[in-house]
């Protein structure tokens, strides 16, 4: 959502800040806490803000990077080093092959929309290579849903409404999957990713401080602390 700019609102940095803190607070609800603690979907719906921000972002660095080669390279290296830390918080290494995190989603996310925007390619085949992401990203955190978020933010950059509009129709797709489990609050939290909307909104389109270790810490932060929350799991079992 790149268009109509504003001067006033949130940067690139507070963004992925709020979409860090409420990943924490997610986890912390879904791996630490008993379903039955008096907040634990209220903490799970604020979490769900994070995989819209995290998707939104990944449009932005297609559009803004010099080298698509080495930024998928660099998620498919940090799609590696987290899968060994979101095993251990899902099964363990029995499911290697059965399941991987949101940066595997990311990932495809990135592919799919460089595929949707070579012009080269015919418009089946395009479409094809999409859909093919899609499914590589089946068995990971967020799946399809954060894949097409990608894919959306990515071909309506130039206009917010579209991009909010595909957003959501996406979004209600991510409501309506949840519906094929017995209904409680739980299920009522998956309308938090809109509460990402109003945030995306506000952002201004700057980056804000500029650090090689501060980009490094987002990519860093994702395994770093599922690992430090199977060893909090581990040390309160």
């Amino acid at each position: 959502m790149q268009m109509n700019r504003i001067s006033y609102g949130l940067n690139a940095n507070q963004l992925k800040a709020i979409a860090v803190a409420a990943m924490v607070i997610d986890h912390t609800a879904a791996y630490l806490l008993p379903a039955s603690f008096p907040f634990s979907w209220e903490m799970r719906l604020i979490g769900r803000i994070t995989a819209p921000i995290m998707c939104f972002f990944i449009a932005e660095g297609y559009a803004h990077t010099s080298n698509l080669r080495r930024y998928t390279l660099r998620l498919l290296f940090f799609a590696a080093v987290s899968h060994i830390p979101f095993l251990l918080l899902h099964g363990g290494l029995s499911h290697f092959f059965e399941t991987t995190g949101v940066i595997w989603t990311l990932l495809m996310g990135l592919l799919a929309l460089s595929f949707g925007k070579e012009e080269r390619l015919p418009l089946w085949v395009r479409m094809g290579l999409v859909l093919a992401c899609c499914v590589l990203a089946f068995p990971a955190d967020w799946g399809w849903i954060g894949v097409l978020w990608v894919f959306g933010f990515g071909m309506c950059r130039e206009n917010k409404a579209r991009a909010a509009a595909v957003f959501s129709v996406v979004g209600a797709l991510y409501i309506i999957r949840g519906l094929s489990a017995p209904l409680s609050l739980f299920t009522v939290s998956r309308l938090g990713v809109f509460l990402s909307l109003p945030l995306l909104w506000l952002y201004n389109g700057k980056h804000g401080s500029r650090s090689r270790v501060l980009q490094a810490s987002y990519y860093w932060f994702y395994p770093v602390h599922l690992l430090a929350i199977w060893g909090i799991r581990l040390l309160t079992l």
